[in-house]
C-alpha cells in the first residue's frame, strides 16, 4: 500500500510538472496515470482502454457542444467588434485601472447566472483582454482575475448558484441551493475580497517593474479565442479621453453587452419556462438514450442560449456575413484542443479514483475529526485535488459518506444547511491546483502557460476559498443559527 500511495503522489507531480513546464496534458495525463497504475499493480492496458478512455470519451460527448458553441461565441464577439466596444465602455464607466475588478465583476455574474465555467472562459476572454490592453495591466493576470470570478465564491459559496457544486448536496442532505445564505454570502465576500487584495497587489508589483500589457502572440493556422484585432487604446481615435462614456460610447458598449445577455437569459428560459411546458417525453426511449429533461437540462439550456447568441450576433450586422462564416470555422478549430486537453485529465481523475490506494485513503478519512463539517471539509478538499475536479471530489466525497456525514450532523445537532455550504466551498479550493482540466483550458484560451499565470491563479482559487470555508466552519460553529 506504500508504494501504491508513492505511485499516486508521483503521478500528481509528473502531471503538474509537464503542465507546469507547458507539455500538452493529452500526453502528460495518460502518462501520469499509467505511473500510478505501474505502481498500484493494476492491470496497464485495461486501466488505460477500459478507464481512462471511456471517462475521456464520456467527457467529449457530454461536453464537446458546450466547447463548440462556446469557442464560436467568443470568436464572434471578437472579429465582430463587440467585444472590444463592451470592454472601451467599461472601462470607461468603473475607471481603466479598474480592469481587474471589472473582469471579475463580469465573470462572476454569468458564472451566477448559471453559465458553465468553459461557456464563461470563451466568452469573456477576448472582453478580458481589451480591459487589460486598456488598462495597460500585465496579461498573465488575465486568467487569475477571470478565475476568480468563476471557480470560487459564485459557484459554491453564493446561496442560490445554480452550478452543478452547489446542486449536488442538495441530493444528499435534503437541502436547497440557498443552505446557509447568511453564511455563504459572508464566505463569498472573505473569498472575493482576499482574492481582489492579491490581484491588486501583484498589478502595482508587475507595473513597478516595468511589465506593461503584451498581445497574445497569433498561432499558426487559428485565431486564439481571447485574440483582440482592434487596434490598442493608443491608437484608436474613438476613445473618450472623459472619465464617464459619451453617448456613442455607451451605446457601443450596450451593443456589445446585448449578445451576453442573450446568453444569460435565454439560458434562464429555457431552465425555468420552456422546459416546464415542453413535452420531452421522447428522451425516455432508446435511441435517445432512455433519459429525461433533467439529465440533459444542463448542456441544453447553454447550447440553445449560446447559438441564440450566435445567430443575434449574425443578425446584429448582417454586412459582416461572410467574416462571420469565417469566425465559425475559426472557433470550431478553437474548441478541439481545449476540449480533449480537458478530457485527458478526467481520464486522469477516473484512473486515480479506480485504485484500491484510493478507496484505502477514503476509508482513513474519518480518523480526521468526529465532526462531520471537519470531515466534510477535509475529504472534499484532498479527493477534489488528487482527482484536478471539485464536482468529481465533491461527488465522491457524497457517494461515498454522504449517509454517514448525514447521521453525524443529525446525532450532533448540526446543521445539514451548514454541512451543505461548507463542503460545496470546500470543493473549489484544492481542486484548482495545476492539472485542474479547467484551469488548463482557461490557460489554452488566454493564450497563455502555466508558468506565466499559474502563481496567480493558484493563489486566487486556493487560498482565499480556504480561508472562507474556515471562516464559514468558524461561524457556524459559534452561531448555529446562520
Amino acid at each position: 500500500m506504500v508504494l501504491a500511495s508513492l505511485g499516486v503522489v508521483l503521478a500528481l507531480v509528473v502531471l503538474i510538472v509537464l503542465a507546469y513546464r507547458g507539455h500538452s496534458v493529452i500526453v502528460a495525463a495518460p502518462v501520469a496515470a499509467l505511473i500510478g497504475v505501474l505502481f498500484s499493480g493494476a492491470p496497464l492496458m485495461a486501466s488505460y482502454t477500459q478507464i481512462f478512455m471511456p471517462a475521456a470519451g464520456n467527457f467529449i460527448v457530454s461536453f464537446f457542444p458546450l466547447f463548440l458553441v462556446g469557442a464560436i461565441f467568443g470568436t464572434l464577439m471578437s472579429s465582430s467588434g463587440y467585444a472590444d466596444d463592451l470592454a472601451q465602455w467599461i472601462s470607461r464607466l468603473v475607471g481603466a485601472k479598474k480592469a481587474i475588478l471589472a473582469t471579475a465583476i463580469a465573470t462572476a455574474l454569468l458564472t451566477y447566472g448559471g453559465i458553465s465555467a468553459w461557456v464563461i472562459a470563451f466568452t469573456i476572454v477576448p472582453v478580458a483582454n481589451s480591459l487589460f490592453r486598456e488598462a495597460g495591466i500585465p496579461r498573465r493576470l488575465m486568467p487569475a482575475a477571470i478565475a476568480l470570478g468563476i471557480f470560487t465564491f459564485a459557484t459554491a459559496a453564493l446561496p442560490g448558484s445554480p452550478q452543478i457544486h452547489n446542486a449536488i448536496p442538495t441530493r444528499y442532505f435534503g437541502t436547497t441551493t440557498y443552505a446557509a445564505p447568511v453564511l455563504g454570502i459572508i464566505g463569498a465576500v472573505v473569498t472575493f475580497a482576499l482574492g481582489m487584495a492579491w490581484l491588486e497587489y501583484r498589478t502595482r508589483t508587475l507595473v513597478a517593474a516595468g511589465e506593461v500589457y503584451e498581445p497574445p502572440a497569433p498561432q499558426a493556422g487559428t485565431t486564439p479565442a481571447g485574440t483582440d484585432a482592434a487596434p490598442s487604446a493608443a491608437t484608436r481615435t474613438d476613445t473618450p479621453t472623459s472619465r464617464w462614456p459619451d453617448r456613442t460610447t455607451t451605446l457601443r458598449g450596450l451593443r456589445g453587452l446585448l449578445p451576453i445577455l442573450i446568453v444569460v437569459g435565454m439560458n434562464l428560459l429555457f431552465v425555468y419556462v420552456l422546459s416546464t411546458r415542453m413535452d420531452f417525453s421522447y428522451l425516455a426511449e432508446d435511441k435517445f438514450g432512455a433519459t429525461d429533461i433533467s439529465a440533459v437540462m444542463g448542456t441544453w439550456s447553454v447550447v440553445i442560449a449560446m447559438a441564440t447568441a450566435i445567430i443575434v450576433i449574425f443578425l446584429m450586422n448582417p454586412g459582416m456575413f461572410s467574416t462571420y462564416v469565417r469566425s465559425l470555422s475559426e472557433g470550431a478549430k478553437n474548441a478541439v484542443l481545449p476540449a480533449f486537453t480537458t478530457a485527458s485529465e478526467v481520464g486522469f481523475g477516473a484512473v486515480i479514483a479506480s485504485l484500491a490506494v484510493f478507496a484505502a485513503l477514503q476509508n482513513s478519512i474519518f480518523d480526521v475529526s468526529d465532526n462531520p463539517v471537519v470531515i466534510g471539509a477535509v475529504a472534499t478538499a484532498v479527493i477534489s485535488g488528487l482527482t484536478g475536479s471539485s464536482s468529481g471530489g465533491l461527488t465522491i466525497t457524497l457517494e461515498t459518506f454522504g449517509d454517514q456525514l448525514t447521521q453525524l450532523a443529525n446525532d450532533q445537532g448540526i446543521s445539514l444547511e451548514l454541512l451543505h455550504r461548507v463542503i460545496a466551498m470546500a470543493s473549489v479550493s484544492f481542486d484548482s491546483l495545476p492539472h485542474n482540466g479547467a484551469i488548463v483550458t482557461l490557460l489554452l484560451v488566454c493564450g497563455l502557460t502555466h508558468r506565466q499565470s499559474y502563481k496567480d491563479v493558484g493563489m486566487v482559487t486556493i487560498v482565499p476559498p480556504l480561508i472562507g470555508v474556515l471562516v464559514v466552519m468558524g461561524l457556524g460553529a459559534v452561531f448555529p443559527a446562520l
